[in-house]
């Protein structure tokens, strides 16, 4: 599933691309998404110029001088930028159409994504207004973290992957936060202290600044607007690493499930 760094990657990657343009066309070939997409969407896009693009979340928020698409790729979402019409395949289901004949095609396999429209402000938009912050924001420090988790019994990995804790750290990333940290994942939660609580916040920001850097983790579906793949994942310290030795102290890195999710640790550099 595409996490913060990938859907940052790709605003930045179709931003300069759609700014300033307009929409000569909506082309919606499925709207079964998780949320159907609205009919009557073609008409109110129709000459809409594109203002800015930005990202909430997991969000990829195109304001339009009309109103806002709000843009969720689920779990095996992509956009990409095309030059010129090319023959759509069985998961592409919006195209959108400017101008000078360039497209942004969304691409997604499980329709687990999204493509919502509003006309009033996005962040009071029901999606997205009771978003925690931002992670790589100043307003995400070890106060914000230890506000939202100081009473929580839950594993700590549990508590940084709620987005009303801080958005967009997913599965691959709350483990290399920890990792980095050096905390461990089964820790409760409001057991991690002000020191930690620094640490952690200090590893979360790391972490997602290096796999934006490093184009993403490219695994199964995601892909950057230009189709080219990231590769964070050739940096992972316990993602994905279970039964191989630690690239820090050489342990045999740990995999368990937590909440159906596979949480991969090193217990000598992680402590509870």
């Amino acid at each position: 599933m595409p996490e913060l760094p990938e859907v940052e990657i790709t605003k930045r990657g179709i931003e300069p691309h759609i700014v300033g343009k307009r929409i000569q066309e909506l082309l919606v070939r499925d709207r079964r998404l998780r949320w159907p997409i609205e009919k009557g969407l073609e008409k109110k896009l129709k000459a809409s110029k594109v203002l800015s693009v930005a990202r909430r979340a997991k969000y990829i928020l195109v304001n339009c001088d009309s109103g806002c698409l709000i843009i969720h790729l689920g779990m095996s979402g992509s956009l990409r930028i095309l030059s010129e019409t090319q023959k759509p395949g069985k998961h592409d289901h919006f195209d959108l159409t400017f101008e000078d004949g360039s497209i942004l095609r969304y691409r997604d396999p499980r329709r687990f994504g999204a493509l919502l429209w509003t006309e009033d402000n996005p962040s009071l938009h029901p999606r997205i207004k009771n978003l925690g912050p931002e992670p790589l924001e100043s307003k995400f420090d070890w106060r914000a973290l230890r506000d939202r988790i100081s009473g929580s019994e839950s594993p700590i990995k549990l508590q940084i992957m709620k987005n009303e804790v801080v958005v967009g750290v997913g599965n691959i990333y709350a483990n290399e936060s920890l990792f980095r940290a050096g905390i461990h994942p089964h820790t409760i939660a409001k057991k991690v202290g002000t020191i930690r609580s620094k640490r952690l916040v200090a590893a979360i920001k790391e972490t997602l600044a290096s796999a934006i850097e490093a184009g993403g983790s490219s695994l199964r579906d995601f892909y950057q607007a230009d189709g080219t793949k990231g590769y964070f994942q050739q940096n992972y310290f316990v993602y994905g690493q279970g039964g191989k030795s630690c690239r820090v102290c050489g342990h045999t890195i740990r995999s368990t499930t937590t909440s159906q999710r596979s949480t991969f640790f090193c217990s000598n550099c992680q402590k509870r």
